[in-house]
């Protein structure tokens, strides 16, 4: 009989153990998503060399990233700078690639450096980085006050710009000197989590299904302002923010239309995606999901059941690519197909997650044009 009550007391040790260690596999899973570091490369992005350095060309680390089609931010630890398209008749070695060097935008960038490619251009503010004057001004949201830059311009439509995923409210700048020249006054925000801004109440990012309360916060300063209608661009998480808010927000009759860069549309997708490349097996994947839903309170749900796509009311210009490996490519296609009266979907190969911009500014540009034509 102690044989035995020894036994099951062994056994009950051993599943609290598996239990606890099991709990603890799937937080640390979840983290790469629920706490980001803003301005930080998403752990999809690899790191890459710097081999050589000249005046007008980089020399970098042969990779798939590294090939991408466009203009990127190359960021490291104390530098930033810009790099321009792949120059495939430039001298290199068969495990290096040639980018054209626009500029260093701070730092030195030196042979030997680790660097990750970003859609963040522009380091600065609005004037620093753009020649752009802005007015700092504080957004007061259900957390704190928020920081946010107003480009203003002539239109009474105004542009309210958010951020995604490995970003800050410096990366919607690519389209803020696009969107001034069509005289948008453009609001650009820093949300719960980002620098400046507070520190969400449980620490955790949630991808943007609580963040566009924050968005809705903006909503209100820039109808108190003087916006009659409002254009909402999100990239990544911020795209969540947008939708969510163009269906829930009390101001959501002001929307005219929303620009969605890189939708999350799937959080459960994401998490496993950014799990992934922070190389936790597949086996705890589902124990990420699992704990990413039990911190944050976030319900699962497929593309074709949310309540925001099924309530949306407003035009909406979705730019999205089959190579990002973030939030996947074919929920966006579901989406366009699923609301066809109102959504456009308009496609970036070659571009990675929040960067369809970077892969093809022209043709962004003038999607974008012929979106906001209409609505201004």
């Amino acid at each position: 009989m102690r044989t035995a009550r020894v036994a099951a007391a062994a056994a009950t040790a051993t599943t609290a153990t598996t239990a606890l260690l099991a709990l603890a596999a799937g937080r640390f899973a979840s983290n790469a998503a629920l706490r980001p570091r803003p301005g930080h490369p998403l752990p999809t992005d690899p790191r890459l060399t710097v081999h050589t350095v000249t005046a007008d060309r980089v020399t970098l680390t042969r990779d798939l990233s590294s090939l991408r089609p466009g203009t990127y931010g190359l960021t490291g630890h104390g530098v930033h700078a810009v790099v321009g398209p792949v120059l495939p008749d430039a001298p290199h070695t068969a495990d290096t690639v040639v980018r054209r060097l626009e500029r260093v935008t701070h730092g030195t960038l030196d042979a030997g450096a680790e660097v990750r490619l970003t859609p963040q251009v522009h380091v600065g503010d609005p004037r620093t980085a753009l020649g752009l004057d802005h007015e700092d001004v504080q957004i007061l949201g259900e957390t704190g006050p928020l920081p946010a830059w107003l480009v203003p311009s002539a239109r009474d439509t105004w542009v309210i710009a958010v951020h995604g995923l490995g970003t800050t409210r410096e990366h919607p700048m690519v389209v803020m000197d696009f969107l001034h020249r069509r005289r948008f006054p453009v609001l650009c925000l820093a949300y719960r989590g980002d620098r400046g801004a507070p520190r969400a109440p449980d620490g955790l990012s949630h991808l943007g299904e609580t963040e566009w309360r924050d968005l809705d916060a903006a909503m209100r300063h820039a109808v108190r302002q003087g916006a009659q209608r409002i254009v909402l661009h999100g990239w990544s998480t911020g795209a969540t923010m947008a939708l969510r808010a163009a269906t829930h927000s009390a101001l959501r009759d002001r929307v005219a239309g929303l620009v969605l860069d890189s939708p999350v549309l799937d959080w459960e997708a994401t998490v496993r995606a950014l799990a992934t490349a922070r190389h936790v097996p597949d086996a705890l994947l589902p124990l990420a999901v699992r704990a990413a839903q039990g911190r944050t309170g976030l319900r699962p749900h497929r593309v074709r059941e949310r309540a925001d796509i099924r309530d949306l009311r407003v035009p909406a210009l979705v730019v999205h690519g089959p190579d990002d490996a973030v939030a996947p490519w074919a929920l966006s296609r579901a989406f366009a197909r699923s609301r066809p009266e109102l959504v456009t979907l308009h496609a970036v190969p070659g571009a990675p997650h929040g960067a369809m911009w970077n892969a093809d500014p022209t043709g962004y540009e003038e999607a974008l044009r012929r979106f906001l034509t209409p609505l201004g």
